[in-house]
């Protein structure tokens, strides 16, 4: 059995252990409680209501990683959406064109990147705790845009934006697939470069980090820019989607995104964690909520439900570590 569990643990780490036993839970336990679980349906719905999940789910793990919190991240995506929305309808709303879109998204980047850039440089320079800071922009981003809504929304775009949110290349889907590129280059980001490590060196112990000669403000300010910037793009993916744009849209997906960083293994206190398996824990936070929907469950009972499943994670990654000490 300890064999069996190092040999697990080098081919796809420690932190596989939750997410992937959860997989298989979820999908035994649906898979006999429902024949309708195992359809092109049921993983279809699971691919399109994934990616801005996701995508916000990779601006909450950066900060968090660097032992902070990043609790603007929805509200970046909706002060994104309402900047590119803005821009097109100042282009003629349904009739703008390509550049005009182009325009708009970088636009909506910019504004990301702005709210991440000024929570960055206060919480590195000012040491002031991030979820203060971050709660603080949340409620700024929150008020500047229904104000600047009315509490309304914006609707009429171009035809082309639609396939953003709802087409399909070679049946996957477009947004499945700009998560995926997300999650690789978030991949490629912590593992491969210098800003990544010093990242986990910061979540570990930002004083050491600081004597190793990294700065330790640096690279708070630009894991912030960077959460902004995800956190945009997945503005972008919404806007597509739900053909509108307002001030609350996602706001449920806040404390889900958290959810999933820490079903995923990320260390809650930073320094800790890996991109892929904080996916295969969206994937089962997903199924989750699918299986419940076919099985006739409240939408409520889902979010119930998330909760307990991170209780179980959290006391069976207690127990395999008991496990493995007393092995060895």
């Amino acid at each position: 059995m300890t064999k069996l569990a190092a040999r697990f643990n080098s081919v796809f780490g420690a932190d596989m252990a939750g997410p992937l036993s959860a997989l298989i839970m979820v999908l035994v336990i649906f898979g006999l409680a429902t024949p309708q679980f195992f359809t092109a349906a049921t993983f279809g719905s699971v691919a399109f209501q994934l990616p801005e999940l996701g995508i916000l789910t990779l601006a909450m793990l950066l900060p968090i990683l660097t032992g902070g919190l990043n609790l603007a991240i929805t509200f970046t995506a909706n002060i994104a959406g309402l900047t590119l929305a803005w821009v097109l309808q100042a282009h003629g709303g349904a009739d703008a064109g390509p550049m005009a879109f182009l325009l708009g998204s970088a636009l909506a980047v910019g504004a990301g990147a702005a709210s991440g850039l000024v929570m960055g440089l206060v919480i590195a320079f000012t040491r002031a705790h991030p979820i203060l800071v971050s709660l603080s922009m949340m409620i700024f981003l929150r008020g500047l845009g229904e104000f600047l809504t009315r509490g309304g929304d914006i609707s009429g775009f171009p035809a082309f934006v639609a396939p953003i949110g709802h087409g399909s290349i070679l049946g996957v889907p477009v947004p499945l697939l700009i998560l995926v590129a997300c999650v690789a280059v978030m991949h490629v980001f912590l593992s491969r470069m210098r800003l990544g490590f010093a990242a986990y060196m910061i979540g570990s112990n930002i004083e050491s980090a600081r004597y190793s000669g990294i700065n330790t403000r640096k690279v708070l300010v630009m894991v912030y820019v960077l959460s902004g910037v995800i956190a945009a793009i997945a503005g972008i993916i919404m806007l597509a989607r739900f053909n509108s744009v307002r001030v609350g849209h996602g706001e449920s997906y806040l404390l889900i995104t958290v959810l999933a960083c820490f079903l995923g293994g990320i260390n809650p206190f930073g320094g800790f964690g890996r991109v892929v398996p904080v996916f295969v824990a969206l994937i089962v936070l997903q199924l989750l909520s699918s299986g419940l929907n076919l099985l006739g469950a409240n939408q409520h009972l889902a979010t119930a439900f998330w909760g307990l499943l991170l209780i179980a994670v959290m006391i069976l990654r207690w127990v395999s570590v008991k496990f493995i000490k007393t092995s060895r």
